[in-house]
């Protein structure tokens, strides 16, 4: 194990690499496999280091690999400080990280403080109390309504469908905003934040560069739990509206992000960013304070559709949310709880020429990058058989939404066949279509004009091309259906064309575009860069 002081100096002395850098989201069990059993591991992620490096991100993410019995594959952690066996060990885990900086790549792993696995020691000592216990405290149980206390103790309904509240044999309800093998804790009780401060210490002594907080807008409650508005709209890719819904949002949570950054700054060079679904600029500013988080993820460009006015209000909105703080932007386009964007731009070929699009815009942009593990690939959703649903929310709904199962396909790597060099088991975790043999890393890497190719050269440019630089924008007048922006201080522009015809390009040099162009002209469905 490596201790924070003996940690390599040019990392712990760089306290802003983040500012700019381009993260790799990894989805642990979809990443690679190293012992044949079908699932993602530690291991495997160590085996492909070299093509990290290769497609030039700076720092990956890592899903959680914690010690879970996969209700939520791993958002149910059951030990925050250990690595489950289905993943690997510490040892592993260690030895990943210890590589990865090997290869210039950082590491940022999970963090789950909003709810644990019902299999965590707390949650079974709660359970084995009676009502009014220090261990039942450090959960939220409350007595049901009604004569008999048969009813929920209030209306709030689960993310992934149905009750947030379960019943155990006593009479008593706990709240989960999640599963029910996800029970929410109790943040005004004093031991939770002291135990997440121990989980931090943990991985920061271990080498980790960074963690990405998920559900960073909930953990705190308010006062007495009222009802929520049941016009809240539920789900993953809908941003959160406090004014409605008081599940999430509420202000005691800046507390313990502050709590959460006390710990990390002392830590130089370690950074974290939130899972913030939240609606409103001015509350989601809130979070990136100069106390709290260094970065918040910002959805609205995730949940923009291919249109360049909604792409627009989505980039100004994520820049005007932060500019007073002087906090990076972060953008993203896909992660594991939404339709790949190949797919929600039209799939196919119209899809793909529309993520090629998209992925220039985005990379033009100042601040932060995430991108998720095979969208490089151009892979799309799929379209899995009923049986190979595993999603809690396909359960949770009656069987009457898919939920997120089908962007959570392992990546294919090489062959032209499943389990494409995943495993060496053909039996993978969620089945691989057949089709995807034109999609593998082996066949993208040995074509100039693929997807990957694309990918690769926009992320070499961005770290080196002296036009790409400066924190604001600067917006061209454009046709209607298209948009133009220059980055002030680097004088990149960038064009993008949503519209049905080709229209004419702004002054410049042509740099790269992700597409053929039309003579002087962008086709539709494409981006360019200029200088």
């Amino acid at each position: 194990m490596r201790r924070s002081s003996d940690r390599r100096p040019e990392i712990a002395d760089e306290s802003a690499w983040w500012r700019d850098a381009v993260f790799y989201q990894i989805y642990v069990r979809s990443f690679a496999d190293s012992n044949g059993d079908g699932v993602g591991d530690l291991d495997g992620i160590r085996s492909r280091l070299g093509y990290l490096e290769l497609l030039g991100v700076d720092a990956l993410w890592l899903t959680p690999f914690y010690t879970s019995p996969m209700a939520d594959h791993g958002y149910d952690v059951a030990d925050p400080r250990d690595v489950d066996p289905l993943f690997g060990d510490l040892a592993a885990f260690d030895r990943l990280v210890e590589e990865a900086h090997q290869h210039n790549l950082r590491i940022t792993v999970d963090l789950v403080p909003n709810h644990s696995s019902d299999r965590h020691e707390w949650f079974q000592a709660a359970l084995q109390s009676p009502p009014g216990s220090p261990e039942r405290d450090r959960y939220i149980f409350r007595d049901g309504r009604g004569i008999d206390g048969s009813q929920p103790p209030n209306n709030w309904t689960s993310v992934f469908g149905g009750p947030a509240w379960t019943r155990v044999p006593d009479g008593q309800w706990y709240l989960h905003l999640f599963a029910p093998e996800q029970p929410d804790l109790n943040w005004d009780n004093p031991e939770v934040p002291a135990d997440l401060a121990r989980t931090l210490r943990f991985w920061l002594d271990r080498g980790v560069d960074g963690f990405r907080i998920d559900v960073a807008h909930g953990m705190a409650k308010p006062f007495g739990l009222p009802d929520m508005d049941l016009r809240v709209d539920r789900g993953p890719g809908v941003l959160h509206d406090n004014a409605l819904d008081p599940r999430f949002d509420n202000d005691g949570v800046h507390e313990y992000h502050r709590m959460i950054r006390k710990v990390i700054d002392t830590y130089p060079g370690r950074m974290a960013v939130g899972e913030i679904w939240v609606k409103d600029d001015e509350r989601f500013a809130r979070y990136v304070r100069p106390d709290e988080l260094h970065l918040g993820f910002n959805f609205r460009l995730v949940e923009a559709e291919f249109d360049a006015e909604a792409v627009r209000a989505a980039i100004e909105h994520s820049l005007a949310a932060v500019r007073p703080l002087g906090t990076p932007p972060t953008w993203t386009l896909s992660n594991h709880d939404v339709v790949r964007h190949v797919t929600r731009y039209g799939g196919g070929d119209l899809g793909a020429r529309r993520a090629r699009a998209m992925a220039l815009v985005e990379l033009a942009l100042p601040g932060v990058v995430y991108l998720y593990n095979g969208e490089e690939l151009g892979l799309p959703n799929v379209e899995l058989p009923e049986w190979a649903l595993q999603d809690p929310t396909w359960l949770r709904s009656g069987h009457t939404d898919r939920g997120r199962d089908g962007c959570r396909v392992p990546l294919p790597w090489e062959g032209a066949a499943p389990p494409y060099g995943f495993s060496q088991s053909a039996s993978t975790w969620l089945p691989q279509p057949n089709e995807w043999g034109p999609l593998t890393a082996e066949r993208q890497l040995e074509d100039p004009d693929s997807m990957l190719s694309l990918y690769r050269q926009a992320l070499e440019l961005r770290k080196t091309h002296p036009a790409i630089g400066g924190d604001e924008l600067e917006w061209y007048g454009a046709p209607p259906g298209c948009l133009a922006f220059r980055r002030k201080g680097g004088g990149l522009i960038c064009a993008l064309n949503t519209s049905a015809g080709s229209v004419p390009l702004p002054p410049g040099r042509v740099l790269l575009a992700s597409g053929p162009m039309d003579g002087d002209q962008l086709p539709p469905d494409t981006a360019a860069w200029l200088v």
